[in-house]
């Protein structure tokens, strides 16, 4: 009997039976999880997206397993080889392993030395000697099978195809592989070693070394695959090959296996079939893991990355600095809007710093500049102590901030930066896009492919199917958690709105542009291939400021304007109240439970309502901390042991975090000095984008790099 894909991820999960057929039913209705999670709180008894796409991956693979199942038993039944027992347990396996172990004694095998010997009709000396263990009876009954026109020429040539056909039959059964699988996970060790030690590379941590296998960190395992394909260091691994062995004899042929021929052929098949097999299983697996936690740790990144807060009302440059060919500037508004583009060449080798400060000063003073976004790439550092400069020379109140510009590069060559700024050359594209990073992260970094904004750890390592579909996800939610101005928002931004295809987020821009911006949500279902479904899923993500219905710009769904306005009506309150301190203090001591049975609705959906209202069209990023503005530059030298600093976090990795105090390279804050407990991974304690105090521990001034602690030192 076939399991219940239901109960399996309920109970794998940690999640009610309910919960998990609510969310199965809605996927395959074609909803989107941000969709689910925001707005069918009361099917699923309030799963989270990271929830729903777990129930969604799982449920998934357990399909694609029930059909791989299906091919197995019929490809095996076409071989008259399937019993009811074997039919149990390929029905009963929960992952894909169990299934393929169990038909590969049926799979058509390549040319092996076994089926060389089964041509050579050795398979009835095979079967005897899986009963006689006594080498010179044995001798004796392989004389009937020598045949030098079979290729048998010698009783010993019999007994070694003989051998050769046992040795493969022990490899092929399934339990014994699962053991030996088992028990090279718990006990096996990793080891590496160096090719040439002579050889400088970053990898001489693992030149000679070794860790258990069931401990090994994921960030090692993808930098030992990296070393290995390199060629500069070699791997293998080490199992309890004794207790294997013993294991492997007793339940293949019982008791006294030892010092006979059944040892032989245990040992044959163990090194020559099994090991190897197990040891590229492990190392699959080992891979997967930390690809899997590389993903993570890049999508969690990515997702504080892209939710970092807006800083708005400031006119912004943005500089791309460089070298020889000069820092690109570029003015854009308070809406992002660009004013102006110029070049300045204030860094080596032309040093035009006096020429640059007047182009700095003529610009500020013209556009009203009160902010400067400085690139993070090369010469950033230099452009930085010029901007300082500048920021002293200056009358106004000005502050300038160093800007991630990892995947700028990717946007400005692109076909969107391109259709966008058709006037524009590359560098001077990359510095529109740090200024308005700065403005809207958001909206600036979702014009860039995922994986290149430069926010993970080994990401060129890991399956890039993968990593792209789990970093669109995140993007996707961050996205839906914002909320989208579909009267300013690029066809970029749209596309990841919940049920926008690329296609309809292009059809909803030409419709602005011809018929004038948007006054309400229902004018949305006359945008082209627009649907009703498409609508459902969107239309509450969408905004709409300034619009018909007040409703419009608060992330409450026009399915439940009617149980608003049943509210309002409830309170004694009307639409112009929504927002006012007045209907503020109403709601803050509303009996939700009492409300929800009034309005016949349900308390998550209710507690949303009431949240949407207390703040209408409030901007969820608005309550995460804003990024630290600067006015002067911090130097290597000016740096001491134990001093205080504030830094912003960049990057969070598994040994640690990299955080900017303003100095060239990003310093690194290892788990160890985090906090003073033990910490299990830096994701525990920060995240991309927090405003943190560290204290300096160590200062290299040689290869410019500094070690922080985030507990404070005595």
């Amino acid at each position: 009997m076939e399991l219940d894909f239901t109960q399996l991820i309920a109970k794998e999960l940690s999640i009610q039976y309910r919960q998990v057929d609510a969310a199965i039913r809605l996927l395959k209705d074609g909803n989107t999880i941000p969709f689910i999670a925001r707005y069918r709180k009361e099917a699923t008894g309030e799963l989270d997206e990271e929830t729903l796409r777990a129930v969604d991956e799982r449920w998934r693979y357990l399909e694609q397993l029930s059909e791989r199942k299906r091919e197995v038993i019929r490809l095996i039944d076409e071989q008259d080889k399937l019993t009811d027992e074997l039919r149990e347990q390929i029905e009963k396996a929960t992952k894909l392993q169990e299934v393929e172990d169990l038909y590969r004694p049926y799979r058509p095998k390549r040319k092996t030395r076994a089926s060389v010997a089964k041509e050579r009709g050795l398979e009835p000396l095979a079967r005897h000697m899986a009963k006689e263990n006594d080498l010179k009876r044995l001798l004796r009954e392989a004389q009937a099978f020598v045949s030098e026109e079979n290729g048998v020429p010698t009783p010993e040539d019999a007994i070694q195809g003989a051998s050769d056909i046992l040795a493969e039959d022990i490899a092929d059964r399934a339990d014994i592989r699962q053991w030996v699988r088992r028990t090279a996970w718990a006990e096996g060790v990793i080891r590496t070693e160096a090719r040439d030690a002579s050889v400088e590379s970053v990898y001489e941590m693992y030149y000679d070394y070794e860790e258990a296998v069931k401990s090994i960190r994921p960030h090692r395992v993808l930098a030992i695959n990296r070393g290995e394909r390199e060629e500069i260091l070699r791997v293998n691994m080490r199992f309890p090959e004794k207790r294997i062995l013993s294991y492997i004899g007793d339940q293949v042929f019982g008791q006294g296996v030892k010092g006979t021929v059944w040892e032989d052929i245990v040992r044959d098949s163990y090194k020559r079939l099994i090991a190897p097999a197990v040891e590229r299983d492990i190392r699959k697996s080992l891979t997967e893991k930390a690809e899997e936690q590389a993903i993570r740790i890049f999508s969690e990144n990515l997702r504080h990355l892209l939710l970092q807060p807006p800083i708005r009302h400031h006119v912004v440059m943005g500089v791309d600095p460089a070298y020889r060919t000069g820092c690109k500037l570029a003015v854009v508004d308070d809406t992002g809007k660009l004013l102006h583009v110029e070049v300045c060449y204030p860094t080596p080798p032309q040093n035009k710093i006096s020429e640059a400060k007047d182009i700095f000063h003529r610009l500020i003073e013209q556009y009203g500049i009160s902010l400067i976004a400085i690139g993070n790439g090369t010469a950033s550092r230099e452009t930085e102590r010029f901007v300082a400069e500048v920021i002293r020379e200056s009358d106004r109140e000005l502050y300038y901030v160093i800007v991630s510009e990892a995947g700028a590069s990717v946007y400005s060559a692109s076909k969107l930066a391109k259709e966008e700024f058709p006037d524009l050359d590359v560098a001077e594209r990359s510095a529109v896009s740090i200024a308005r990073r700065l403005q809207d992260p958001l909206a600036e970094l979702v014009k860039i492919e995922p994986k290149a904004v430069g926010v993970g750890q080994y990401q060129h390592d890991v399956s890039q199917k993968r990593l792209s579909e789990s970093l669109k996800g995140v993007v996707e939610s961050a996205v839906n958690h914002v909320g989208v101005d579909v009267n300013t928002a690029s066809p970029a931004l749209l596309q990841y709105v919940s049920g926008i295809s690329p296609s309809v987020a292009q059809n909803i821009v030409k419709y602005r542009e011809t018929d004038g911006k948007f006054k309400s949500r229902h004018e949305l279902k006359a945008v082209p291939r627009l649907g009703e479904k498409t609508y459902e899923q969107c239309v509450g993500f969408l905004r709409i400021y300034g619009g018909d219905h007040p409703l419009d710009k608060t992330p409450i769904h026009p399915e439940s304007y009617d149980l608003v306005e049943s509210l309002l009506e409830y309170l004694g309150a009307d639409y112009e109240l929504i927002g006012s301190e007045l209907l503020n203090e109403q709601l803050r001591q509303l009996d939700y439970s009492k409300v929800a049975e009034v309005l016949q609705c349900g308390v998550p959906t209710l507690k949303d309502i009431v949240e949407a209202l207390e703040r209408p069209g409030r901007d969820p990023r608005e309550d995460l901390p804003k990024p630290i503005l600067q006015s002067d530059v911090l130097k290597l030298e000016d740096l001491q042991e134990g001093m205080k600093l504030k830094g912003t976090v960049r990057n969070v990795v598994d040994f640690g975090a990299f955080v900017d105090i303003g100095l060239k390279n990003d310093a690194l804050v290892h788990i160890s000095k985090m906090r003073e407990y033990f910490v299990r991974h830096p994701l525990d304690v920060v995240s991309v984008g927090d405003v943190v105090d560290v204290w300096v521990l160590d200062v290299d001034t040689r290869r410019e790099r500094v070690s922080l602690s985030m507990i404070p030192l005595s």
